[in-house]
């Protein structure tokens, strides 16, 4: 595996699975390291990452906060959902020039929402898919009852169940690094997936009490960061060796260290239904009482996959334009890997603008 993926692997939703080259290696150095964890919160210590542009909460639920970034009052709002994985929301507003609310505003969008979810408690340890639906629909009747949905990562499967589950309430639809079809191509997020007993995962859970603590899994990564992937992986035009450079490490280094927890029956769902039985892409998945069938999206689609990404294959996001069954669907590859998508220079400013522009466009 190329180093500089392999380093960041780890921020993946099996995280951090991926830094072992097969299931029953990562299952075997799991196990030994969860027994001797805290399974409390005590054992987060890093502080959580700021935001770099202005906002506001615009509405506070239990498990999400509701961010307003917007700078004007046009017609539809943008909702970005950002992943509900193991590092925060930050990752869609990181720092100057590698902001995707950024990126977004010097399209033209003025008005640009973000979910900003909130660690799991042991009193929402078993909140499930259905849930954090739910909660995507407060917000977005917060909004009007009608957004623009721009879904990264793990929050691009919700994005795309949601806008299924509720097609007259979004305009349309961006999914960018999105694990939708797990077996359409091969990744390490697939293999994993596939190879690794579900008795661990539940193993998992039960040693955090009912949910995923991503300051014990943290502890189980001892591989050191390196610099130059940090620089490859942020698409930097400053030296490895220069103050700039040195202060957007940091800051890196900060938004690695504060990690979520996950609800463990939200977490097991989506292993076994999304990523093991892949039944989304199967037509046999449920939300909120109803079979979610891709085919009855109404809204146009924009999908974006990573060139070089290795946790979710270029094919896993680009067998939706299949799924969805409408000519509707454009298609784009950025050159970069999985997180390049979301924090790296280049593709921010040439690549997100293009999706901002196509948002603006009439249908």
């Amino acid at each position: 595996m190329d180093p500089t993926h392999r380093q960041f692997a780890a921020l993946a939703f099996f995280w951090p699975a991926l830094a072992f080259e097969c299931a029953s290696e990562f299952a075997s150095a799991m196990t030994r390291h969860l027994a001797d964890l805290p399974s409390d919160k005590n054992g987060q210590t890093a502080a959580e990452p700021p935001w770099t542009n202005a906002n506001k909460v615009a509405l506070e639920l239990g498990a999400v906060r509701l961010r307003d970034f917007s700078t004007g009052s046009d017609s539809t709002p943008t909702l970005i959902c950002a992943p509900f994985a193991l590092h925060g929301a930050t990752i869609v507003d990181f720092a100057p020039q590698h902001s995707l609310v950024s990126a977004l505003q010097s399209a033209g969008i003025e008005r640009v929402f973000v979910t900003d979810w909130r660690p799991a408690t042991p009193e929402t340890r078993f909140w499930s898919i259905d849930d954090y639906l739910s909660m995507l629909n407060l917000l977005v009747d917060e909004l009007g009852g009608a957004v623009q949905l721009v879904g990264l990562c793990q929050g691009g499967w919700l994005a795309l169940i949601y806008a299924a589950r509720f097609p007259a309430k979004v305009r349309k639809l961006a999914l960018a690094g999105a694990p939708i079809d797990i077996e359409a191509g091969k990744s390490k997020l697939s293999e994993m997936a596939r190879d690794t007993p579900m008795q661990f995962f539940n193993d998992l859970v039960q040693a955090g009490r009912g949910r995923v603590l991503g300051h014990q899994l943290l502890q189980c990564w001892t591989e050191e960061i390196d610099d130059a992937a940090i620089h490859h992986l942020l698409q930097s035009p400053h030296a490895l060796d220069s103050a700039p450079f040195r202060d957007l490490e940091k800051r890196f280094r900060d938004w690695y260290a504060w990690t979520l927890d996950l609800p463990g029956t939200y977490y097991l769902q989506a292993v076994e239904q999304l990523f093991k039985q892949n039944r989304l892409a199967r037509g046999n998945f449920v939300a909120l009482g109803r079979r979610i069938q891709l085919s009855k999206l109404e809204c146009p689609v924009f999908l974006l996959a990573a060139r070089d990404d290795v946790i979710v294959a270029p094919a896993q996001v680009f067998a939706t334009e299949r799924l969805v069954d409408q000519n509707r669907v454009t298609k784009a590859t950025a050159p970069c890997g999985h997180l390049g998508l979301f924090m790296g220079k280049e593709v921010l400013s040439t690549v997100w603008p293009e999706i901002g522009r196509w948002l603006q466009h009439p249908n």
